[in-house]
């Protein structure tokens, strides 16, 4: 009888809290990692000080002379303006392309991945513009931004007054020989090598836990960094979410295609058969038989039945988006609407995608059109599809009268939680007046 013994290798910490608990954290990378992340902080900590005090300090002169009682110089005055506006045109940005910085940076001691939360606007300034100044992943990295100009520095100061406390410790029995005369150690004064010596001991018995100091402040700020530039989207759980609403959207779509099969292949057949018999039928019914008006309103009801099925399947899956794409599907779907349609993309060839983002992108536009036709009043439309790298945005705009309310049964709930379930988002912008524009943003990958 012989027992089997497994070893496994220990999993290699992903960031530096989890590896502040390990045994060989000082023999490891992680305190270079940390003194690395440090160090690169001071540049963007000190250029984002001295902007923060550009703008502060006006207001701090203004307030000053205000509660001294005396006269505020009118030039000190228009410098307040100035000041908000430089930091709302240039600060908003920099801190946008300073988060982006950070995200990148953030790996040096934390290898998971950090997501952002802004959403993917095309190439339009004012609407990028607009788009990110109500987004609440904005304000939090100029929340960051503030951080790293105010905080970071106070708590970098304070280590660098511990490092010079910790040097003079070291130095202190060579200091107190040497010709300089006392040194000064906190509150006690210091005249001989040998009076200083149990601080140099203390000096060097301090040197081991630096690395963990350092360590614990660069976790402090990375965490800082991740609550406030992630947007969370990337979690386990929020991962196996995504998973599991992906699977469902699939088995959706095979049940929806199969329905589909079975109708034309089954039901359309039977019914095409059905009007023929009832056109040859009619055709052997004397013209003055009772019967002859029956038949003929069975078989004008088939052709109408056949028309009706023949929506419906174009409705579940259509055979254009099979054939031609989404591009040309939608181009066809266009061309049948009573009102001029123009439809553009980006790039001109969109290419095949994936058969869920193609579905979820068609039905988009199906039924904004179909709410353009039945609600706005609108004497044209515009449909735009724009794909990247990993995002497909469709966006339908139309010259209505506007006012479009999801809450009224215009589908678009629906059609929200079918955007949700391939794992986008839809938007909606529908001001009293006009226009509407419907804009869907659906995950592509390549």
């Amino acid at each position: 009888m012989t027992t089997e013994q497994r070893t496994t290798a220990p999993e290699h910490p992903r960031h530096l809290l989890a590896a502040l608990g390990r045994r060989g954290y000082l023999i490891s990378s992680w305190p270079w990692r940390s003194l690395a992340y440090l160090v690169s902080t001071v540049p963007l900590a000190a250029v984002l000080g001295f902007g923060l005090v550009t703008v502060v300090l006006p207001w701090y002169a203004v307030a000053q002379r205000i509660v001294t009682d005396r006269p505020v110089p009118g030039l000190l005055i228009l410098l307040l303006p100035a000041g908000l506006a430089v930091a709302a045109t240039v600060g908003v940005p920099l801190s946008i392309g300073l988060a982006a910085l950070e995200r990148r940076r953030l790996g040096i001691v934390d290898h998971r991945p950090v997501v952002s939360g802004h959403r993917f606007v095309a190439n339009d300034v004012v609407q990028w513009l607009r788009t990110r100044l109500t987004e609440g992943a904005t304000w939090r990295e100029v929340a960051y931004a503030v951080f790293l100009a105010t905080a970071v520095p106070v708590v970098y100061a304070a280590l660098v007054l511990l490092m010079a406390l910790n040097v003079t410790l070291l130095a202190g029995p060579w200091l107190a020989g040497s010709e300089v005369g006392p040194v000064a150690i906190g509150i006690a004064e210091i005249d001989s090598a040998r009076q200083a010596l149990p601080y140099a001991i203390l000096g060097v018995a301090m040197l081991p836990l630096w690395p963990y100091l350092l360590g614990v402040v660069v976790v402090g700020q990375a965490a800082v960094a991740r609550a406030l530039l992630d947007s969370g989207l990337d979690s386990p759980a929020v991962r196996e979410v995504a998973r599991s609403r992906a699977r469902l959207v699939d088995a959706y779509e095979a049940e929806r295609r199969r329905i589909e099969r079975d109708l034309h292949d089954h039901a359309q057949h039977r019914l095409t058969s059905l009007a023929l018999q009832l056109g040859m039928a009619k055709l052997d019914v004397p013209a003055d038989s009772p019967a002859a008006a029956a038949v003929e309103r069975a078989h004008e009801q088939a052709k109408e039945l056949m028309v009706v099925l023949r929506d419906i399947v174009r409705g579940i899956h259509p055979r254009a988006l099979t054939d031609l794409g989404l591009l040309g599907a939608v181009r066809e779907l266009a061309a049948q609407l009573p009102l001029p349609v123009t439809v553009t993309a980006d790039p001109p060839e969109l290419g095949r995608m994936p058969e869920r983002v193609e579905s979820t992108a068609y039905l988009v536009v199906s039924e904004a059109l179909t709410n353009v036709v039945k609600h706005s009043r609108a004497a044209s439309a515009e449909v735009s599809l724009a794909r990247t790298s990993n995002l497909l945005v469709v966006q339908v705009r139309d010259n209505g009268s506007g006012g479009a309310d999801p809450a009224r049964g215009t589908g678009l709930t629906g059609l929200a939680d079918r955007v949700a379930a391939a794992g986008g988002r839809l938007l909606l912008s529908s001001p009293a007046g006009g226009p509407t524009v419907v804009r869907a943003e659906v995950p592509c990958p390549s």
